[in-house]
């Protein structure tokens, strides 16, 4: 990728998680003033929104900037973006120090105000950035620093209002989160003169308030005490929510800690295990993409793909779509922990017992192909035709994905979609990318065969002794990339100016396809005896995960909902039970509620 320096002159940012109605109107107006007044110049290669996220190293370079924090939380849903202060930088051999310490970024947002001064050096600074990278410039005030940009050839982004929203607005423009509309008002230069401005195109999720999307915040009030309630009565230690809806993100809060007497209070980026949510975030998208690409027919059988398949007489016949419906005739669950022998563990790595289940904790080598994938291939078969949910199917489907593609799951679920679409967490093994306190432990004891602390390695214990890569369990994310993913497949398949998929094939995976059950291929969808007062509609799609995951996608209410939790901490349920407070439908009911009855608020 060419080097991209983006030196954003910025305004300031909304963080979107405010829950008071009235207050929130207000609030509204000025992010709607925000957008009128944001104009982009300088863009006739239609650089901005930026299409390309992936390998982006960015920088935010702040120089006289109050909005800084604000910005950057804002750029940081887009891609991982690392600060800087220059506010003290004045000499050229300060701007050289700050130079070389650019080196291994890419892309350089560099916000400015009124009060930046552009003394020889910082004027030297930019010219030599500009020189070597692409180059945006995002400027606020009244406009007078436009004359020092007057010669260049590099897209700016001006923002008259030095508010909050307005660096909000300033840093999703870069991305794509909005859309540019507005004109200059007057002339600032003989470049910069009234009228000017390009319009640019929403392509990715946006940050905003309920009120943006004409719902009510007040209705949402009650997710708090719902979460705390949950808390309390031990349903989870740690929550995360988000709701999207028509394109923006309008909730996203943290609650709890990592722990019920811990002290690591949950963060909204923090990781949590998917488990089951992997089925449909990774495996039966890495199916949809080689069925896109003709490569596999979900008519076929998967011993057509996976060659051992064909020595198992109740299995040989079994087509892709019975196992993405459940109807495979698989047993649902194997117990593979019951198979281990004490010289099966060690305590110790080393080349004999590579695969690591938990701190400290090695099973010996070949151990999947060796036990596991046997015992699969000899389960117990039940009636093809009826559904059972199992696991199975998504152990089968992984090796079809791997057989074809000639890439494992992991790898390949990151090329094709996690990486292009600009997600930064999402994948499988965190501990090998990520600090250990980022990630939200699922138990202390899983009561299987790990009696020690099991975080930021898979809580399933088949995915844990198979690598922690496996079909049905394995992933984990945050919150914001899973709204991404599922924004995408809510747009048919379109995120970020991309095509990821063709939209019939999203329709397809996502609708009902079985004559015995709601389901989808892969997907969960909503059931037959759908109660009153259930507005989820026949279009919607989603999956829950075992350890308190929640993905859900409603196309009539272009809604997004992504709930995150360590249900299963400390013991999967051994020492407090199960909770009074069934978070997950709670939450979505509340959520719908909202949709449905809140009063319309209007778009200015």
């Amino acid at each position: 990728m060419k080097n991209l320096l983006v030196i954003l002159f910025v305004c300031g940012v909304t963080a979107g998680l405010a829950q008071n109605h009235a207050i929130n109107q207000q609030k509204l107006s000025k992010i709607r003033e925000a957008e009128q007044s944001a104009v982009v110049l300088n863009n006739n290669t239609g650089f901005i929104p930026l299409k390309e996220v992936q390998g982006l190293k960015v920088a935010s370079v702040h120089a006289g900037y109050s909005f800084a924090s604000v910005f950057d939380s804002i750029a940081n849903k887009y891609s991982h973006v690392t600060g800087f202060n220059v506010n003290d930088v004045e000499t050229t051999q300060a701007y050289n120090a700050l130079h070389d310490k650019l080196k291994l970024y890419n892309l350089i947002l560099f916000t400015i105000s009124n009060s930046t001064k552009f003394t020889p050096a910082c004027l030297g600074f930019v010219k030599d950035m500009e020189s070597l990278n692409k180059v945006i410039f995002i400027i606020t005030g009244d406009g007078k620093n436009l004359n020092y940009l007057n010669n260049t050839k590099s897209p700016v982004i001006y923002c008259k209002n030095n508010t909050s929203e307005g660096a909000s607005i300033a840093a999703q423009l870069i991305f794509g989160g909005v859309a540019a509309k507005g004109k200059l008002t007057a002339t600032y230069t003989s470049n910069f003169t009234i009228g000017a401005g390009y319009q640019t195109q929403k392509i990715r999720l946006g940050y905003s308030i309920p009120e943006a999307v004409a719902v009510n915040s007040d209705l949402l009030a009650g997710i708090d005490s719902l979460v705390a309630a949950g808390i309390a009565t031990h349903a989870a230690p740690s929550v995360v929510v988000l709701l999207a809806k028509d394109g923006e993100v309008i909730f996203h809060k943290a609650y709890g800690k990592h722990t019920y007497d811990g002290s690591e209070i949950t963060k909204p980026d923090d990781l949590f295990d998917m488990a089951s949510v992997t089925k449909v975030t990774a495996t039966t998208p890495s199916i949809m993409r080689l069925y896109d690409r003709k490569v596999i027919n979900l008519d076929s059988p998967i011993s057509k793909y996976v060659a051992l398949v064909r020595d198992a007489p109740d299995k040989r016949d079994v087509k892709i779509k019975e196992a993405l419906l459940h109807e495979a005739g698989f047993t649902p669950y194997i117990k593979f922990y019951e198979q281990l022998k004490p010289s099966d563990m060690s305590r110790d790595s080393s080349a004999a017992y590579p695969t690591k289940v938990a701190d400290n904790y090695y099973l010996r080598a070949n151990y999947f192909d060796e036990v596991m994938w046997p015992v699969t291939l000899k389960s117990e078969g039940h009636t093809r035709g009826k559904f059972v949910y199992s696991d199975l199917s998504m152990y089968m489907m992984k090796e079809v994905v791997e057989e074809v593609s000639h890439t494992k799951l992991n790898d390949f679920a990151a090329n094709e979609f996690y990486l292009p679409l600009g997600l930064q967490v999402t994948g499988f093994m965190p501990r090998n990318r990520f600090a250990k306190s980022r990630i939200v432990p699922t138990t202390e004891n899983d009561n299987w065969f790990r009696n020690m602390l099991v975080q930021g390695y898979v809580n399933d214990p088949g995915s844990a002794m198979a690598g922690g890569v496996e079909g049905h369990a394995g992933l984990f994310a945050n919150a914001n990339d899973l709204a991404i993913f599922y924004q995408m497949l809510l747009n048919e398949g379109v995120y970020g100016g991309k095509n990821y998929y063709k939209p019939g094939t999203v329709k397809m995976f996502t609708s009902r396809q079985s004559k015995v059950s709601q389901r989808g291929y892969g997907y969960d969808r909503v059931s037959n005896d759908k109660q009153p007062g259930d507005y989820r509609s026949e279009q919607a799609f989603g999956h829950s995960g075992y350890t308190g995951t929640y993905v859900w996608v409603d196309p009539k209410y272009n809604l997004v909902f992504i709930f995150l939790s360590n249900r299963t901490y400390p013991d999967d349920g051994k020492t407090f039970g199960v909770s009074k407070v069934n978070l997950r439908p709670r939450i979505l009911d509340m959520y719908y509620n909202a949709i449905v009855n809140s009063k319309a608020v209007g778009k200015n």
